[in-house]
């Protein structure tokens, strides 16, 4: 049975279309009216406290495996590696799996990363801070992400290019033009794959100090990764690291952009460094929306979720919900309720510790080092949907 037919009542989101933004006028509408609409992905879930119980429902598991196959891709390296990754493992696999991982990812080992973090964001500010402009994204938000991830693989930072080129054709899978993409996406997971597995060849036989000589190194009463699981972890750390990353970066200078006394208020304030990553990705998050899918039918909000069923919970819906945060505007200063950027529950994000840190780093340095930005013209942008960011963001400034 259709969805159409199984909900009549719920609003329908046309989220295939290239052209719909997940925060356009008919998604808070929506929102009013519901806590879920239809889409052509299955339902999605748009208010707080909905999300929130969903991501933990023990009738739902991670929906993310679905991806592929409803953008009609069901084989090729990119679906094999998808369909086993972390990422869509489920169980005493998938808790096994983050025992083992998780040591890489404490607070002890980020907190060694900052100094590292800071040397990177102001490296890269040198290059073009005296200029009173620059392309974000070219200049900033993509050699920081792609330098932050080689610093986390233990890998030169001349790399970088090349990570930053094929991880974001690979993060393209995560839009909703993924289908009309899979050849590029399938040659630049080849091509990262085949890079990755020389990486750890010289890591099993000689490991260093950097989060993947740990998962390398990583053991649990006698057990440990094989080969293939460190593989599929390394390329997956690779790929999400550095294009959310970066995303994000560009999606946070055009939320300061638009209100730069925030910038100032950080610039005044280096402390609320962590409060300005968070706030951003309550506000302006990349990841737009996280899947469940429904193991068994199940009541839930008045409705009868049937086994199967799809589901998309909106970040960014979810975090600007009126009836738990208010009218809120942008504000680093404020107390907010919990955002899902990170999603939660069994699957919350193995590297956001990581994440938050480098970009909490990378507001302070800049906000230490410039003005308020304004954007210029010719910015471009991926579709609002999936995961969202700037392709190119023009911005001047005025030098501190």
């Amino acid at each position: 049975m259709s969805l159409e037919a199984q909900f009549p009542d719920a609003p329908f989101l046309d989220v295939a279309n290239p052209a719909f933004s997940l925060r356009s006028e008919p998604v808070r509408e929506a929102r009013a009216k519901s806590w879920y609409a239809r889409t052509p992905y299955g339902l999605a879930v748009l208010r707080h406290q909905e999300m929130g119980q969903l991501l933990t429902h023990k009738s739902l598991i991670q929906g993310s495996h679905a991806w592929p196959a409803l953008n009609g891709v069901t084989e090729g390296v990119f679906a094999d590696w998808w369909n086993k990754s972390i990422l869509v493992t489920e169980g005493d696999d998938h808790w096994r799996l983050r025992k083992l991982v998780n040591p890489a990812f404490s607070p002890k080992v980020v907190k060694a990363l900052m100094p590292e973090f800071e040397r990177i964001a102001n490296d890269l500010a040198d290059g073009f801070i005296d200029k009173g402009g620059c392309d974000f994204m070219a200049e900033f938000a993509d050699p920081y992400a792609a330098r932050v991830l080689c610093l986390l693989l233990g890998l030169p930072e001349s790399e970088a290019p090349f990570i930053l080129r094929t991880s974001a054709t690979m993060g393209l899978a995560l839009g909703v033009n993924f289908p009309n993409l899979v050849s590029e996406i399938e040659a630049a997971t080849v091509e990262l794959g085949d890079y990755i597995s020389e990486v750890l060849k010289a890591r099993e036989t000689d490991p260093g100090e950097d989060i993947l000589s740990i998962m390398v190194q990583a053991r649990e009463e006698g057990d440990r990764l094989s080969h293939e699981e460190l593989w599929n972890l390394a390329l997956m750390l690779a790929f999400a690291g550095v294009d959310t990353t970066r995303n994000q970066l560009g999606l946070g200078m055009s939320m300061f952009a638009n209100h730069p006394g925030q910038w100032e208020a950080l610039a005044a304030d280096p402390s609320l460094d962590m409060a300005a990553a968070t706030e951003v990705m309550r506000m302006r998050p990349t990841i737009t929306w996280v899947s469940r899918e429904a193991i068994e039918d199940f009541e839930y909000g008045g409705i009868t979720i049937p086994k199967g069923t799809v589901l998309h919970l909106y970040s960014e819906s979810a975090g600007t919900d009126p009836q738990v945060m208010g009218e809120a505007a942008f504000d680093i200063t404020a107390k907010r309720a919990r955002n899902f950027g990170f999603g939660g529950g069994v699957h919350h994000c193995l590297g956001n510790l990581v994440a938050r840190n480098d970009m909490a780093v990378a507001y302070r340095v800049l906000s230490a080092r410039m003005g308020a930005p304004v954007v210029g013209e010719g910015a471009t942008w991926l579709a609002d949907s999936g995961n969202t960011g700037p392709i190119s963001l023009p911005i001047t400034f005025s030098a501190r």
